[in-house]
């Protein structure tokens, strides 16, 4: 008899089941890696493992046979940024911005989706509320979670919106094609800026992969700790918690050549880099570092021109996702396409979201008090970058 059951399990045991979520990736509605064995594997360094939940979703159609249909991974909360109620946070460190949304495969994409969803609300162990900070609007992904919360009499509310840069190349399209449909009546001044660096000196970009990247993570360590961050002491190297996780991090996506690290150099001196990874043709760009001494050269946006460019010159990934947070500037990036993001919660089961709800709209407003207040004092807020 076929169907779709949905299991339980902690981190550890979800750590051997790599091989079975990278098919499920490539089948997948929308791929994540934040959803992946090698991210949940290093949030455990920030988290409890007990505070963790996987839900896997396997499809069989025969006694023998089962196939992994359905992921998502979450985390118990209960702070104040849950307004003391007890909650579910996809992704498990919502800290450097990716998707909330689970993985599905595309040929059973509702009847997982709705699996997880009837699975939480029949669990009377698990909180009834789902916190998704990075939760797409729109898209496949979206359409089948939406139906997933119709038919479980759930109710998404969205406290905070924005647009998120990405790039999904066309057929035929080369690195101009592209930055002219991209950047629009910006070209000509973006594009002389870009030109402008290179009549300065020798502009090199290095594409590092696998055991490369992980050793070219020290130097972005050392390139972030050397600018704002370093000095506010939020950048990563000044974290020791932080430190350990990204190393994690990559160590384990580089071992499935999953790990990138992009380099532009200046006359050999390194003006930006890039870290990301990938997950069955998505590229996610999880942070940025750059030299802060040469910021006529704009080096963060001179990264990305350079970035697309080589992508451009050969198979570009099927979407490349900046990661870009509420508070970022979309018109930082050289991405021409935008995705609808939300911060969004979910009462399973219930219309009835109460605190949670309560405390991510004092967020909003206290931020958005913040930056009034910073802009009326002519301070500038920090750059802010996954």
């Amino acid at each position: 008899m076929s169907g779709i059951v949905v299991r339980r399990i902690g981190p550890t045991a979800y750590a051997a089941l790599g091989p079975a979520f990278a098919e499920l990736a490539r089948h997948a509605l929308e791929p994540n890696p934040h959803m992946a064995p090698a991210a949940v594997s290093a949030a455990t360094l920030l988290a409890e493992e007990d505070d963790i939940v996987v839900l896997c979703a396997w499809y069989s159609e025969a006694l023998d046979f089962e196939q992994m249909v359905g992921v998502w991974a979450l985390r118990r909360e209960r702070d104040w940024r849950s307004g003391f109620a007890a909650v579910l946070v996809a992704p498990v460190l919502p800290l450097y911005e990716v998707s909330s949304l689970p993985v599905v495969d595309r040929d059973h994409a509702l009847e997982a989706s709705r699996a997880l969803m009837r699975y939480l609300l029949a669990s009377g162990d698990l909180p009834r509320t789902l916190a998704l900070p990075l939760l797409p609007l729109e898209g496949p992904g979206h359409a089948a979670l939406a139906e997933a919360c119709r038919t479980t009499g759930s109710v998404i509310a969205t406290c905070e919106r924005w647009a998120r840069p990405v790039m999904i190349a066309q057929p035929g399209d080369d690195p101009e094609r592209y930055l002219r449909r991209a950047l629009g009546s910006a070209y000509k001044k973006r594009m002389q800026q870009f030109r402008a660096v290179i009549k300065s000196g020798a502009l090199t970009f290095r594409r590092s992969r696998g055991q490369a990247a992980v050793e070219a993570l020290d130097s972005f360590l050392t390139l972030e700790a050397a600018g704002w961050k370093g000095k506010a002491g939020t950048a990563i190297a000044c974290i020791p918690e932080d430190t350990a996780y990204f190393r994690r991090l990559a160590a384990l996506f580089a071992a499935e050549d999953g790990l990138l690290v992009d380099t532009l150099l200046l006359d050999g001196k390194t003006l930006a880099m890039g870290l990301l990874i990938e997950s069955a043709g998505r590229r996610h760009f999880l942070k940025i570092a750059y030299d802060e001494t040469q910021a006529r050269h704009s080096p963060g946006r001179t990264l990305t021109v350079a970035m697309l460019r080589a992508d451009l010159a050969g198979t570009p990934p099927e979407c490349l996702d900046s990661g870009a947070g509420d508070g970022v500037d979309a018109g930082t990036y050289v991405w021409g396409e935008r995705r609808e993001m939300g911060n969004a919660l979910i009462g399973i089961g219930r219309n009835r979201i109460g605190l949670a709800r309560a405390a991510a709209l004092s967020r909003m407003w206290l931020r958005r008090l913040r930056e009034a207040v910073r802009a009326r004092s002519g301070r500038a807020s920090p750059p802010k970058h996954p």
